[in-house]
């Protein structure tokens, strides 16, 4: 079994224990002009003020699948500015790896062959594992917002709420948002898609972290 082999097989084996419910995605609403342009206007001011909170975390578990592998765990998420901290790991067998760092300076732990260092941390997990996950990008798309100034299709509930973005190539589909302490209107179910990749989240907690 060759390096990456072996990464992927730990990562898989440190996701498979703990589940990850799958709800159905639900397509977004087709909406009158007026009332999808007043969605839109609500989304760019949501997103304003989003960009000025940028420290917070959550706890949930996630799903992957890949290629026709895939494995759910537990995920904690640990977000200071253009910082983060990615930890995922299964309760049963205590095995868990972490990603941390920032965009130029990325360090993946928990895997076997030791820690493993690189510049982008998208990159570094296709690399070492095989798992292809938008960290970066997910930042922004995790909490229901646009990441990075590339262009974006949106789609909306009948509610106004966002049901669907399309960048960089993911689709992202939103469900069950839910109002915080802090205010804030969250999505707590995210599945993100790009070929045969997904990501499904189910977050079971949101909070705001100290700068």
């Amino acid at each position: 079994m060759n390096v990456r082999r072996a990464l992927a097989a730990t990562l898989a084996a440190t996701l498979v224990l703990a589940g990850c419910a799958v709800a159905p995605v639900r397509p977004p609403a087709t909406l009158p002009p007026a009332q999808h342009a007043a969605a839109m206007a609500a989304q760019a001011a949501r997103e304003a003020v989003l960009a000025e909170h940028r420290d917070w975390h959550l706890a949930g578990r996630v799903a992957l699948t890949n290629d026709g592998r895939g494995g759910s765990g537990r995920i904690e998420w640990e977000q200071h500015g253009d910082g983060f901290s990615v930890q995922l790991g299964a309760p049963v067998t205590r095995q868990s790896w972490r990603l941390s760092g920032r965009e130029g300076d990325v360090l993946l732990e928990g895997m076997d062959g030791g820690p493993r260092r690189g510049t982008d941390p998208t990159a570094l997990l296709r690399e070492a594992t095989g798992w292809e996950i938008p960290v970066a990008r997910l930042s922004g798309w995790v909490r229901g917002a646009r990441s990075g100034d590339g262009p974006a299709t949106l789609g909306f509930s009948a509610d106004g709420r966002l049901a669907r973005l399309v960048q960089a190539g993911w689709t992202l589909d939103y469900a069950d948002w839910q109002a915080q302490p802090d205010g804030f209107v969250l999505p707590m179910r995210v599945t993100a898609s790009r070929g045969t990749a997904r990501v499904r989240l189910v977050v079971d907690a949101w909070g705001e972290t100290a700068p």
